[in-house]
């Protein structure tokens, strides 16, 4: 019996030397003092809150443990606990209801995690709550009712994050603060503990936005005592590395654009620079819009004029035709918006219309009379109220070769000049008049037009009439085709035999109708390239097919045979504009 007393109290008295220590978590150590017991996890493998975790801890020290988040409730079953520590973790989201039924939490700690954000309304949860330590996190925001959830909070430190702007509102809603302020500081002289602040090394933007938060730092005194009163503005540059103390900052205002010239008119091939002043605080963003933005990059670039003036520049490298029109420079920050426009102009190389002088030349060097370079040109697309032109010339040097657009009715003496820069090799008009003879060319520089530079063509009267053209002669070609490739004796075994002999006999009797104004033409002059030419010209190889084929119907099957081959080859048609 004495042997069993012994081993007993040997058992108890191992129990309190070691208390707990079979419900302490693996890879973890547990104490216990005067204040409670404690966990202590350094350094494991932990990665996540454990759901076991004992309720009779009061003290919880997790670090460098990888642990990611703070879940709901995490900690919802440890009552006692009192102080938190969880700093040098990779903790990058906190849920809002992370401190549920932690109500005698005095005092949390997370320095050295990941978060960007902290949802301040989980603070609900946590009345008593003293001390609260943030520093080493990458906090960019702090709202303004961040505090409020705090009434009790002695300790802040937000020191080493990313804040860079926040309001004076964040410390006047402050709950203790406040009470101490109402009272004029009395509880700090009767013993009460003051309010320790910590925001030094953050990167301030000392800009209007700080202006109220300036103010309340250069006044602050006992009970808000800061940690480090030396706070520096790292930006904008003009306040870089300043004191608070030192800066002196004026009141937001929207942007005001404003530009010294907003009119003018200039020559082809001209560099062009628009300028656009901006007075603003805070810096306004700035930006460029005009009609070719999405097809020609122009250089963009800001100086700084003073303070609250940013000096904004687009340059137009070489000017072209299609460069002219409104160019509007728009400035914004979070208090409002700005712009200002520029009308751009372009001179006419031509005597004006009314008898004036011509304008100067377009400066890039003249070509030589005698130089003769081929230009290979065709029109790509073609619209009822437009074109689109194409070409390709054999220069030696093509980054420095100019071209020149001479566009204008046929037979007439006036002509737009348009003139085109180098490593451009295609042009588009679309204000053209429908049911109009054009003609357009395209030569080197400045020179006149020479044989093979020019095309000539017509604009159609609506879209329908292009569209059925185009398809009257696919179908026509298509009828012969079959014509000529089906035998005779298939025609009898068809349904379609009679809609095929009378497609054939149209066939024929529009032949002859197209040979005989062909005659008229040749009667009353050259024949132009239009819409209807070409429509002659694939009519004469459809009327050669069509006698070919009524021929054929009367030989024997052997001699349709070896002619076969040869009708496979039929004439070449013309489908494009004249060129010459």
């Amino acid at each position: 019996m004495v042997t069993l007393y012994t081993v007993l109290a040997i058992v108890l008295l191992f129990y309190r030397v070691t208390p707990g220590s079979t419900s302490c978590l693996p890879g973890c150590s547990c104490t216990n003092d005067n204040l409670g017991r404690s966990l202590l996890c350094m350094e494991t493998a932990m990665g996540r809150i454990p759901d076991n975790v004992p309720n009779d801890f009061s003290k919880i020290r997790i670090e460098n443990s990888h642990l990611t988040e703070l879940p709901r409730r995490s900690f919802a079953n440890v009552n006692a606990l009192a102080s938190l520590w969880l700093n040098f973790n990779d903790i990058t989201l906190m849920n809002i209801k992370s401190l549920e039924g932690l109500t005698n939490l005095t005092e949390l700690r997370l320095q050295g995690n990941k978060l960007r954000s902290v949802p301040w309304t989980a603070f609900q949860d946590t009345p008593n709550l003293k001390i609260l330590d943030l520093k080493h996190n990458r906090l960019d925001v702090l709202p303004e009712s961040a505090l409020r959830q705090l009434p009790g909070l002695t300790y802040l430190d937000l020191s080493f994050n990313q804040l860079t702007v926040i309001s004076r509102d964040v410390f006047l809603n402050w709950p203790l603060l406040n009470t101490q302020e109402r009272n004029g500081g009395k509880e700090a002289s009767s013993g009460e503990a003051n309010v320790v602040l910590a925001l030094h090394d953050n990167p301030w933007l000392c800009d209007c936005r700080l202006k109220g938060f300036v103010e309340f730092i250069k006044t602050v005194s006992p009970p808000l005592i800061l940690m480090n009163s030396y706070l520096t503005c790292t930006g904008p540059s003009s306040r870089a590395g300043k004191f608070f103390l030192e800066v002196g900052l004026k009141t937001c205002m929207k942007p005001e654009a404003s530009a010294s010239e907003t009119n003018m008119t200039v020559s082809l091939g001209d560099n062009v620079t628009l300028q656009c002043l901006v007075k603003a605080r805070p810096d306004p963003a700035i930006h460029w819009s005009y009609s070719l933005k999405i097809i020609r990059g122009f250089t963009v670039s800001e100086t700084r004029v003073d303070d609250e003036t940013i000096r904004s520049q687009l340059v137009i490298p070489s000017l072209h035709m299609a460069d002219r029109g409104v160019y509007t420079c728009y400035a914004n920050n979070f208090i409002g918006n700005s712009s200002a426009s520029f009308l751009v102009n372009i001179k006419s190389f031509n005597a004006s219309s009314s008898g004036g002088s011509a304008m100067s030349p377009p400066p890039f060097p003249l070509a030589s009379a005698d130089e003769n370079v081929y230009i290979d040109i065709r029109i790509s697309k073609q619209t009822v109220y437009g074109i689109t032109l194409e070409w390709y010339a054999a220069t030696d040097n093509p980054s420095e070769t100019w071209f020149t657009i001479h566009l204008g009715k046929y037979h007439s003496d006036k002509r737009e000049l348009t003139y085109i820069g180098p490593g451009i090799n295609t042009y588009s008009v679309n204000d053209l008049i429908p049911v109009t003879k054009y003609e357009v060319c395209v030569t080197l520089k400045n020179q006149m037009p020479r044989a093979g530079q020019c095309i000539v063509f017509v604009t159609g009267s609506d879209i329908s009439q292009l569209e059925q053209r185009a398809k009257l002669i696919h179908i026509m070609v298509i009828v012969c085709a079959m014509g000529l490739a089906v035998p005779v004796g298939m025609y009898a075994c068809t349904t379609d035999t009679r809609c095929t002999f009378s497609c054939l006999d149209r066939c024929t009797e529009q032949c002859k109708r197209r040979r005989r104004q062909e005659k008229t033409l040749r009667t009353n002059g050259e024949r132009q390239g239009t819409f209807d030419s070409l429509q002659a010209a694939s009519d004469e190889g459809l009327c050669g097919d069509s006698d070919e084929v009524m021929k054929k119907r009367t030989k024997s099957s052997e001699e349709r045979n070896n002619h076969r081959g040869k009708a496979q080859d039929l004439p070449e048609t013309t489908t494009g504009a004249k060129l010459y």
